[in-house]
């Protein structure tokens, strides 16, 4: 099992979904996943510690499990199937753990909210992780000289404005 963090919430340009990107605790790799906007915001009230009037589902959930004496453990993304991620809550309720199986978005927000780790099962993440790509300057610090080609595209383009804005 790897244990993640979560590094943002990403919005997709071409649809309504947001993207959760789950980091690895010691590795730049990251495992992006597609959730909707009500999770992605139900994740994102929790990790700026917005106040809301009344509890939200996954606030009901959490409290239920701590009034029925239970603790979440934490949460295992442990499947992909056909492009769909599966998920575990595992809680603790007299030292014997129960295994509830749910989906990773609603997962994810329930973990943020009980300060549970989130763990990812190995194959799950060999198959879908991801190295984030590095932007042209990072690219050209890590790598000493500039590559004077990498920009010429650009500045062929800039070059070819015309920004005279004379009245005709």
């Amino acid at each position: 099992m790897v244990e993640v963090v979560i590094d943002s919430i990403r919005i997709s340009l071409v649809s309504q979904h947001r993207i959760v990107m789950l980091r690895e605790m010691d590795n730049d790799r990251q495992l992006p996943i597609w959730i909707g906007p009500c999770e992605a915001d139900a994740i994102t009230i929790e990790l700026q510690d917005v106040k809301v009037a009344r509890p939200v589902t996954h606030d009901l959930l959490k409290n239920v499990i701590l009034d029925m004496g239970g603790k979440v453990s934490h949460i295992l993304i442990k499947a992909l199937n056909d492009g769909v991620f599966y998920a575990s809550l595992f809680i603790d309720i007299n030292e014997q753990l129960h295994e509830i199986d749910c989906r990773s978005s609603d997962a994810i927000a329930l973990a943020v909210r009980v300060k549970a780790p989130i763990f990812i099962n190995d194959d799950v993440m060999d198959e879908a992780g991801i190295l984030p790509e590095k932007d042209i300057q990072e690219q050209e610090q890590t790598e000493g000289e500039p590559d004077p080609g990498s920009l010429d595209a650009f500045s062929d383009f800039v070059d070819s404005l015309d920004l005279d804005f004379d009245d005709e």
